[in-house]
């Protein structure tokens, strides 16, 4: 039977996706990390995620929520938590609560990225000469005659 909506690790994903690419619309979860737990779930990744077995789908929710820290430290993306000093991979909302909070330890720290962040301009170098105005019309304004 096929399923429109497969719900793994608090996101909604889409049945007639393949896996690999449905399982990227978790947040935290990339095309890389999509393919490498597909491939240790021994799925085929190219099927349509709603015509995969019950058992298979559960398979892959143990995998992405309970098993997912046991993947090479390399491939995690939140190596070194800088409040526990573990290798973590962070899934869903957790990716975003982990940047809020990361921006705010910054500006508290008052380092350079955060004054930048704090200030609303650009933080990683980009040009702001021409760009980045916000609520100004970018260009050249010209006198009236």
């Amino acid at each position: 039977m096929f399923k429109h909506i497969v719900r793994i690790a608090d996101t909604d994903l889409d049945g007639k996706k393949n896996v690999v690419h449905a399982l990227t619309a978790i947040p935290g979860i990339g095309i890389r990390m999509a393919r490498s737990v597909v491939n240790l779930a021994g799925i085929d990744g190219k099927k349509k995620l709603g015509y995969l077995p019950d058992e298979e789908i559960e398979k892959l929710r143990s995998l992405i929520e309970e098993k997912i820290d046991e993947m090479p430290a390399w491939m995690l993306n939140r190596r070194f938590d800088p409040m526990t000093g573990q290798n973590v991979h962070l899934l869903s909302k957790d990716v975003e609560f982990a940047k809020m909070l990361d921006v705010e330890r910054m500006i508290r720290m008052k380092c350079y990225r955060g004054v930048r962040h704090a200030k609303g301009k650009k933080v990683r170098g980009q040009r702001t000469r021409s760009t980045g105005r916000k609520g100004r019309t970018v260009g050249v304004i010209r006198k009236k005659k």
